[in-house]
């Protein structure tokens, strides 16, 4: 497995010099990005990849929400090879009409992103851990609806956040994890207060190991009080001197 960085974590400085950041994102050692919006700047942004040697093997893009064949197009150009959806409302996880209602939208569209040769999944924040919906949390019942080629991203923070143990979450969940988000910090709703990796309350290295079948982890920061390039250079380190040693093989 690799490491890579959320770019929603630069999007700031992005927003004042997308070549720019990529270039600095390169300098501080990361080899791979997960885009977001990448519909809105799949030009430039393919560029600046391109000129720094870095490849993006996911991205997060509304698919339930936007145009598909867009977003897969657009994928495809940047060598997105899964494209995760991030975000669905608390609204859509209280019931299991509703949950089944999502999961078979997200069906529909993995079926539409295989003809693009691309894969589909999903990312979750801290209610698809609150609510329980059978027994279980609503993303663990939503993940036994979705097709076998689906995958899902965990974002080990906000699992935290929502009252799991994020290594014992993403053993139950097993192989469908094929990403994480890597953050740190209080294991609050607080974002400002998030840490880079190492710093904060979550065992990170032991939430790394627990994800058997991980194909990349995604350094995030939803906010940070610091120098968000320190703090994404620190992540980096911690991971690479303590986390498996086959990264960016």
């Amino acid at each position: 497995m690799s490491y890579s960085i959320q770019l929603y974590t630069l999007r700031n400085a992005i927003q004042e010099d997308l070549p720019g950041t990529i270039k600095k994102v390169a300098e501080i050692g990361y080899t791979q990005v997960e885009p977001y919006n990448f519909v809105a700047t799949a030009k430039e942004l393919g560029a600046a990849l391109k000129e720094n040697g870095l490849t993006a093997p996911s991205g997060h893009a509304p698919l339930l929400s936007q145009d598909q064949d867009e977003i897969f197009a657009a994928a495809k150009e940047l060598g997105i090879s899964t494209v995760i959806d991030p975000y669905l409302p608390a609204e859509h996880w209280q019931n299991a009409e509703d949950i089944q209602a999502t999961a078979a939208k997200l069906n529909a569209a993995a079926k539409k992103g295989a003809e693009y040769g691309i894969r589909v999944g999903y990312h979750n924040h801290a209610w698809e851990l609150e609510s329980i919906i059978e027994g279980q949390t609503a993303l663990e019942y939503f993940e036994g609806l979705l097709d076998p080629e689906l995958v899902l991203e965990v974002d080990t923070y906000w699992a935290s956040v929502g009252g799991q143990n994020p290594v014992e979450l993403l053993a139950r969940l097993g192989d469908r994890v094929k990403f994480i988000h890597i953050k740190d910090g209080p294991g609050t709703t607080d974002t400002k207060a998030q840490q880079p990796a190492g710093q904060g309350t979550i065992a990170v290295l032991d939430v790394v190991a627990a994800a058997k079948s991980l194909e990349v982890g995604v350094v995030e920061f939803d906010d940070y009080a610091g120098d968000i390039f320190e703090g994404i250079a620190q992540s980096l380190a911690f991971l690479q001197n303590n986390a498996a040693q086959d990264v960016n093989a």
